[in-house]
Parts: C-alpha cells; structure tokens; sequence
C-alpha cells in the first residue's frame, strides 16, 4: 500500500510502522497498531502488592511533587 508523503510525515509513520485497517461506514480506517496491548484493570489490579502504612492522598501528592522537582532539576520531564 502506498500512502503519501505528507500524510506519513504528519503522522510520523515511517518504513515498517504496523498498521491496523478497520471497515467503517465511510470506507476504511488505517490506525498505528498499537505497541502495549489493551489491558483491562481487573487483570492486573493489586498486581504490585505494597506492605506498609497506607498512603493518604497528601502523602502521595508529596511525592508526585517531589519526584517532578527531582526530574525537572535534572532536565529529564
């Protein structure tokens, strides 16, 4: 399948990105194929067990905040 230039380039599909082709009323639709599959939670909910203290919200909002400070500091966001 050929498809053009520009339309890759705004999509940033290059040589050997996968695509999936669905049928739609309108005709077909090309989609990039997703790299991580569709997970449903239930299959992983509780998956990384944590054994301490539960957290409260503002605790974890401390340390959301903080590990964006550390990352912004080290110039990786």
């Amino acid at each position: 399948m050929i498809l053009p230039k520009a339309i890759r380039d705004e999509l940033s599909w290059t040589e050997g990105t996968r695509l999936t082709v669905e049928r739609t009323e309108a005709g077909v639709l090309l989609k990039e194929e997703r790299s991580i599959p569709r997970t449903d939670p239930d299959e992983v909910f509780g998956m990384l067990k944590y054994k301490g203290k539960p957290k409260t919200l503002k605790e974890m909002d401390a340390g959301v905040l903080e590990e964006a400070r550390r990352r912004h500091a080290r110039g990786r966001y």
